[in-house]
C-alpha cells in the first residue's frame, strides 16, 4: 500500500471533517481539494473513491453522536439510564426531529436521480455558494437580537417543520445543510446555537440514512487492498469533525453566521476563477 495514498485518504478526512457540519459546504470544498488536486478516482477508481467518500462521511456522522450523546440517549428513551439526566419532561423530543426530518426526507427521495444526474456541477456548487451566503447574512440582519427560542429544548413543534423545509435548500449541492438549517432556525427566533443543535440532531438519521444505503450498493468497492485507505480516512473525518464540531458550537453564538458568508463568498470566487 503506497503511503502517499494512505496520507491523501488523511487529508480528505481532515476535508470532510473540518466542512461537513460548518456552514460552508462541503461540497465545494471536496471540488477543489479531490478534484483539482488529490484526484482520488486515480488511486481508488471512480466507484471507489465515491465509496470512500460515502465512509469518510460516517465518520462525521459518529463524531455528531459522540458530541451529542446524552441528548441522543434521551431522545431514544432512555433518559433514565443516564445519570447526568434527571428528567426527559420539557426538553427536544424524537418526534420534533422526525417532523424536521420529513420536508428534506421526501424531496429527496423523490428527486434524487435528477439531483445526482443535473445539479452535481461546478456551476451548481457556486450557485449554492452565493445564494446560501446571502441567506446566511440576512439571518443575521433581520433575526431577533434577543431570540425568544435560546436552546435547543424550546423549540416547538412549529419551529422544527419550518427549519425541515429550510433543510430543503441543502439538496442543491453547494448550499450546506447547516448554512440553510442554522440561517432558517436564527429567522424562525431561536438562537445560533439552538438551531446549530437541531440541526446536528437532525444531521444524524439523514445522513447516517443516505450513507448506508450508498454503502450497500456499493459495498463491492471496500476491497481488501483498499480497506487501509478507508480506515484512515474515516478515524481523520471523525477526528477532525470532533474537533470542529466543538469549536463550531461554542463560537456560534458569538460570531454568528457572517464570517462563514464571507468564506462562501470567497470560495464562490475561487471557484470561478478556476474553472471559468
Amino acid at each position: 500500500m503506497d503511503i502517499l495514498m494512505i496520507i491523501k485518504a488523511i487529508f480528505l478526512g481532515l476535508v470532510e471533517g473540518l466542512t461537513e457540519f460548518a456552514p460552508v459546504s462541503s461540497t465545494g470544498h471536496m471540488i477543489i481539494v479531490d478534484d483539482m488536486w488529490l484526484q482520488s478516482e486515480k488511486f481508488l477508481t471512480q466507484h471507489g473513491a465515491n465509496t470512500f467518500k460515502i465512509v469518510i462521511q460516517l465518520g462525521s456522522i459518529l463524531a455528531v453522536v459522540v458530541t451529542f450523546k446524552d441528548r441522543f440517549i434521551d431522545l431514544l428513551g432512555l433518559g433514565r439510564f443516564n445519570k447526568k439526566v434527571n428528567s426527559t419532561q420539557g426538553r427536544l423530543k424524537l418526534t420534533q426531529v422526525i417532523v424536521g426530518l420529513i420536508p428534506a426526507g421526501v424531496l429527496g427521495v423523490l428527486f434524487n436521480d435528477y439531483i445526482d444526474d443535473h445539479l452535481f456541477s461546478t456551476a451548481t456548487v457556486l450557485i449554492g455558494l452565493v445564494i446560501g451566503a446571502i441567506l446566511m447574512i440576512l439571518a443575521d440582519l433581520i433575526g431577533p437580537k434577543k431570540p425568544k427560542t435560546q436552546t435547543v429544548d424550546q423549540i416547538s413543534y412549529g419551529q422544527a417543520l419550518a427549519v425541515g423545509l429550510f433543510q430543503c435548500l441543502s439538496l442543491w449541492p453547494g448550499f450546506s445543510r447547516s448554512g440553510s438549517t442554522i440561517s432558517g432556525g436564527v429567522l424562525l427566533g431561536m438562537s445560533h446555537r439552538a438551531a446549530a443543535d437541531f440541526t446536528f440532531i437532525m444531521a444524524v438519521p439523514i445522513m447516517a440514512g443516505a450513507s448506508f444505503l450508498s454503502l450497500l450498493k456499493n459495498w463491492e468497492y471496500m476491497t481488501i487492498d483498499a480497506l487501509p485507505i478507508f480506515i484512515a480516512g474515516f478515524i481523520s473525518a471523525f477526528i477532525f469533525a470532533l474537533l470542529s464540531i466543538r469549536f463550531f458550537l461554542k463560537l456560534i453564538n458569538k460570531i454568528k453566521l457572517l464570517p462563514f458568508a464571507i468564506y462562501r463568498i470567497v470560495l464562490a470566487v475561487i471557484l470561478y476563477i478556476i474553472f471559468f
